[in-house]
């Protein structure tokens, strides 16, 4: 579903404000496809209003991570959306990179979540479900690096899913403690579990809620979500075995979306991400943030290439 708000009183487009002077093109604005330019202008506007006293609540507009095991190199990222920017609205996506364990039996995980749409509390539900989930899966690090490398699916699923729901029910009791309506502390999830072994090949994706999970091979996207009757579910898990050459993505609703709803972001991305370069880290942050008019929400997102 294509999300932009409305604008307030008096503002205009970022095109109309080019146009009437207003405003200018900023060097280095991000690339456009699909046509016409965005509402909103490329680079963020407002901070959110800071509390004195709840300082930790706040994050940045952007975060930026990478890193290189073997066979593996990552490059992830967290960005508010264009109307978040403007409108000094807090990112309500949360990014988590984390190592556990050393050698050949660390574990890689990559933790995102979108805290829900209209809450007040939305980026400290996603930080905290991140944290909690992260911390989760390191205490358990030793059964899941032994069942990673022996490839037991169901082990592996069963027992994410306890560590899941154990997550969840966290944020339930935390949501109790702020006087919240039930349901309302909450976020989406989705998690990239690697194996730092290079004989390994298991790419482990589990998580909660909406998002995207996709794999560039032979210069073609592959949609690697559930099907739809197994999408019910809310505890959703896939196990893939990675190719050389291949680039997994793994993204929250505001990539997924722009993903599937506009042929020439998919193209313009694969072209980028589907060869045997890499890019750097400032190359990757500037192709997620390519803009498409009508999608205006966070983007967070991971890709793993396998040399």
């Amino acid at each position: 579903m294509r999300w932009a708000p409305e604008l307030p009183p008096g503002w205009v487009a970022a095109d109309e404000a080019v146009r009437a002077g207003i405003a200018g093109p900023e060097v280095g604005d991000p690339e456009v496809v699909g046509g016409r330019p965005p509402t909103y202008g490329a680079e963020p506007t407002a901070w959110p209003e800071a509390d004195p006293d709840g300082l930790d609540g706040l994050v940045p507009d952007t975060v930026l991570d990478g890193a290189r095991y073997g066979r593996l190199t990552l490059r992830t990222v967290s960005l508010r959306g264009d109307s978040a920017r403007y409108r000094g609205q807090p990112r309500r996506d949360a990014l988590l990179t984390a190592r556990f364990g050393g050698g050949e039996d660390a574990l890689l995980l990559v933790a995102m979540a979108s805290g829900a749409r209209g809450s007040d509390e939305a980026h400290r539900a996603a930080q905290d479900t991140v944290r909690w989930m992260a911390g989760a899966v390191g205490r358990s690090r030793a059964r899941l690096a032994e069942d990673l490398r022996a490839a037991r699916r169901g082990s592996l699923k069963s027992g994410l899913h306890r560590l899941t729901d154990r997550c969840y029910g966290r944020l339930r009791a935390r949501g109790e403690d702020l006087g919240l309506e039930e349901g309302a502390y909450t976020a989406s999830l989705r998690c990239l579990l690697l194996p730092a072994d290079p004989e390994c090949r298991i790419r482990l994706f589990f998580g909660v809620g909406e998002g995207g999970l996709f794999r560039i091979r032979g210069g073609t996207w592959q949609d690697l979500d559930l099907a739809p009757d197994e999408a019910s579910a809310p505890f959703r898990f896939r196990a893939t075995v990675a190719q050389p050459g291949d680039a997994l993505l793994m993204c929250s609703d505001g990539l997924a979306e722009p993903l599937r709803g506009e042929p020439q972001l998919s193209t313009h991305l694969a072209a980028r991400w589907g060869g045997a370069a890499v890019p750097g880290l400032a190359a990757y942050l500037s192709d997620v943030q390519t803009r498409v008019k009508g999608y205006a929400d966070d983007r967070t997102a991971v890709t793993v290439w396998d040399a």
